[in-house]
């Protein structure tokens, strides 16, 4: 079976390296050349084209920013879909839109290729150590055939539902991580400007019954020490995603007023320029609200806090 990768970007570059590692043929390519480096010394192959990828593997796999990079990989001249034969499939692990994943899928079946959305959560990190966990939708005897091959990639690969279902499954959670991380930021600047001080009210809160369930580690990964401005998982992304999980509310009618909420302090967080910083910059906003200096609590001390239990 030989395998294509399109997306070698700090997510991609690890999935792919770990499926070259469980000894697959592959076959790679991204806009930046050089970003395939590691794949080609590791004995992948490089093609100059989506479409002439296309024509030298039986499943591709894709790991692209946004819904318009999926659509370009797959439809502009020398894309995707100028190569794929019948038969072959396509998974894209990137976080899309429902819609245009559904669509994607009708028109590539008219070609006889099955197209699967498979959006993956674990952060770099976890697409480095394959732990990390892939939410698919689309035909499950498709997903049963290249199982194996999701499974080199991450240790929770998963059939969700028809297609669209892993997208509206990825859509839930970052809508949930990122409100939560907000609603933290709004009660722990409350607790402070009150009077505890942040390292005291983190090591008290992680105690209560929701802290127990580690609710509040992601405190302890940006808010507290105040750095976001190099990113694991950058702004635009997460405001991309909540865009398209309250895009999909509005589809279905439901009343989405507190991602409402949280999408308006994206949206003022990416009006500052902070795109490229991490996605829980957007904490940064309530500290400023609120009235309080930066919060910069020393490393070692929460480390300290943490190792505790």
């Amino acid at each position: 079976m030989k395998v294509g990768f399109i997306g070698l970007g700090r997510m991609g570059r690890g999935m792919a390296s770990s499926v070259r590692r469980a000894g697959f043929e592959m076959i790679v390519h991204d806009v930046v050349a050089t970003s395939g480096k590691p794949l080609l010394d590791a004995g992948a192959s490089w093609a100059d084209s989506p479409g002439t990828l296309a024509a030298q593997t039986d499943v591709v796999f894709t790991s692209l920013p946004t819904p318009a990079d999926v659509e370009a990989v797959g439809f502009a001249p020398g894309g995707l879909a100028e190569g794929l034969r019948p038969g072959t499939a396509w998974f894209d692990l990137s976080t899309n839109a429902v819609s245009a994943v559904r669509s994607l899928h009708a028109r590539l079946a008219k070609q006889g290729v099955d197209f699967l959305d498979a959006p993956v959560s674990g952060g770099p990190a976890g697409a480095a150590s394959g732990k990390l966990a892939i939410l698919v939708g689309g035909e499950k005897p498709v997903y049963d055939r290249f199982e194996h091959v999701l499974k080199a990639m991450g240790d929770q690969a998963r059939y969700i539902g028809p297609i669209g279902a892993g997208s509206i499954a990825k859509l839930v959670h970052n809508c949930a991580s990122t409100g939560l991380a907000v609603l933290l930021a709004e009660v722990f600047t409350m607790g402070v400007k009150a009077g505890v001080e942040p390292l005291a009210l983190f090591e008290a809160i992680r105690q209560g019954a929701t802290g127990r369930m580690r609710t509040f580690e992601v405190l302890g990964q940006r808010f507290l020490p105040g750095e976001f401005d190099k990113a694991n998982f950058a702004l635009r992304l997460v405001h991309k995603d909540i865009s398209l999980g309250t895009q999909l509310g509005r589809e279905y009618n439901v009343p989405m007023r507190m991602m409402n909420l949280v999408m308006a302090d994206l949206d003022e967080a990416m009006n500052r320029g902070w795109g490229e910083r991490d996605s829980k910059s957007v904490m940064a906003l309530q500290v400023e609200r609120a009235g309080l200096d930066p919060i910069k609590v020393p490393a070692e001390q929460i480390k300290a806090v943490v190792e505790k239990g």
